[in-house]
């Protein structure tokens, strides 16, 4: 039975990446919670039930997030913003293929654009004493996959580690961070990268699904996470039944990552 800890209402979220998969999943999550949840995106969906709180802006740029940070001041301070943004765009063929202007792209998304916006909204939150910032990491920070995503494993690892550090100097002032650390998900960008080892390597979508799981060591849950489980996890995290959990990574992975 859900008591008022498992609530947000009356606050106001921020969620990067909210259009779709696993970011449409955290939306819909906190506003079930009843959070009045803004999202952005670089381009609105059809029909999106909310227009109003749609901001069209590519947060990997420092003028993306200029724009959400504009249309947020019209309404007030946030209280929990949650970071899904990322993802890999790179080519197949390992270290090698990947040029320095692909670097930077894969680190503007995956790393500076929660940077920026930390930046700009946490000093309202601590001004407040309170607040609630979630950044969804990667398992691939520790289990990197070379092929075709190395430097997304790189900039979500330093999105860990800038997320332990901001989580520490924060937290005295009431505001939690934490981080969420998936494996595999079913999502439209996990089929896009599938899309791109079978393409680049002359294999069948199976056969790279399968790459994809044995690079990985296998999977024991034999399957991936779907998008609203990392709902479930991101929306707790956010609730004041985690007011004691701070600078944590929690990985929802169906037990890839060996541990001991």
């Amino acid at each position: 039975m859900g008591t008022d800890r498992d609530r947000l209402d009356g606050r106001r979220a921020l969620v990067t990446g909210g259009s779709k998969s696993s970011g449409r999943a955290v939306v819909e999550r906190l506003r079930e919670m009843g959070a009045d949840v803004y999202t952005t995106a670089r381009t609105m969906p059809g029909g999106y039930e909310r227009p109003d709180r749609f901001i069209a802006a590519d947060t990997s740029t420092a003028g993306g997030t200029d724009a959400v940070v504009a249309r947020l001041a019209e309404d007030g301070p946030l209280d929990v913003l949650v970071h899904v943004v990322g993802g890999a765009s790179t080519p197949p063929g390992g270290f090698a293929a990947i040029t320095d202007e692909q670097w930077l792209v894969e680190l503007n998304l995956n790393l500076l654009g929660a940077v920026r916006l930390d930046r700009a909204l946490l000093p309202a939150m601590v001004e407040a004493g309170s607040g609630a910032i979630v950044h969804v990491t990667s398992i691939q920070r520790e289990l990197p996959l070379y092929d075709a995503s190395l430097a997304y494993a790189a900039a979500k690892a330093a999105l860990r580690t800038y997320s332990k550090g901001r989580a520490n100097e924060v937290a005295p002032r009431g505001v939690r961070v934490n981080a969420v650390s998936p494996g595999g998900i079913e999502t439209e960008a996990y089929e896009e990268f599938v899309d791109r080892i079978a393409g680049g390597n002359g294999l069948t979508r199976d056969d790279a699904k399968q790459q994809i799981v044995d690079s990985l060591g296998g999977v024991p849950l034999g399957r991936f996470a779907h998008p609203e489980e990392i709902a479930d996890l991101v929306g707790f995290l956010v609730s004041d039944r985690a007011t004691a959990i701070v600078g944590a990574e929690y990985v929802i992975d169906g037990g890839t990552v060996p541990t001991v």
